[in-house]
């Protein structure tokens, strides 16, 4: 099991809010998500929210093997909201949340969880690659952001249309025809992607934030192959590096509108042959 991770705050020095972790065959990556500027009703904050509950998760799926990864995580979940219920208001809709990938290969089997827009890039032995990505956070979004994208980002007024954007959003949270993600309700589990493939048919796998992804998914700057050529040849920290070279390019979010133009930049690349 040879493991490549590499991880960065969207600013230098500020707080990173992924959280990725691995044992012996597992891997988890989360990527926790707060309304910046508003009321979460909780006093840990979004970076403890993913670190804690990746932790759990992590714990949980290598120490229960033969439990499925959506009760695993309904079981985390549950857990951390025992852990702060009697502190914070854990009824607030601006409270933290996380998008979650996770995987446990055994008997021959890679089983895998998605909930949330990070992605999980497998690479067959064929040459061929797979992307699992939960998209209806991204379906809702593109119904509500035209606002949001026809402003530069950084500016004041992008700044007023991305905290109503982000206030409507939370409220398709969680519920049908909305979008599902890790936050207060074990149920959310349930609403995940998951899967399984052979472990024999894959030479590698990769777990990424949306702040790496957005390379290939957003900017459409370079292709799921040749990421993972990059990440073969040079590693997590140089696909993260261009990212950053692509941010820097258009600080304003002209040609690509996004609500931040840095993100936090997670990658955990798990080669298996």
């Amino acid at each position: 099991m040879r493991v490549g991770l590499g991880s960065l705050p969207a600013e230098p020095g500020g707080e990173n809010e992924d959280f990725a972790a691995t044992a012996p065959g597992a891997a988890v990556l989360l990527d926790g998500a707060g309304t910046s500027g508003a009321e979460t009703g909780c006093k840990h904050g979004v970076a403890w929210f993913s670190a804690t509950l990746g932790g759990l998760l992590l714990s949980t799926i290598t120490a229960h093997p033969h439990r499925s990864l959506a009760a695993c995580l309904a079981d985390s979940i549950q857990v951390v909201r025992s852990l702060h219920e009697d502190t914070c208001d854990l009824t607030c809709r601006a409270g933290p949340t996380s998008t979650v990938v996770a995987v446990r290969a055994g008997a021959g089997v890679l089983q895998h969880l998605v909930l949330g827009d990070s992605s999980l890039l497998l690479a067959r032995k064929d040459g061929k690659t797979t992307v699992v990505t939960d998209r209806r956070l991204d379906d809702v979004g593109k119904r509500l952001r035209g606002p949001v994208d026809a402003l530069p980002t950084g500016s004041p007024e992008h700044a007023v249309a991305l905290a109503e954007y982000r206030d409507t959003l939370t409220s398709l949270r969680n519920r049908p025809g909305g979008f599902w993600i890790a936050g207060p309700d074990p149920q959310a589990a349930g609403h995940a992607l998951t899967g399984a493939v052979p472990l024999e048919s894959l030479s590698s796998l990769t777990l990424l934030s949306d702040g790496a992804s957005r390379l290939v998914d957003r900017f459409e700057l370079t292709t799921w192959q040749e990421t993972l050529a990059v990440l073969n040849s040079s590693g997590p920290d140089e696909l993260i590096r261009r990212v950053r070279e692509a941010e820097a390019g258009d600080p304003a979010g002209r040609r690509w509108p996004r609500g931040k133009a840095r993100d936090d930049a997670t990658v955990l690349h798990w080669v298996l042959s």
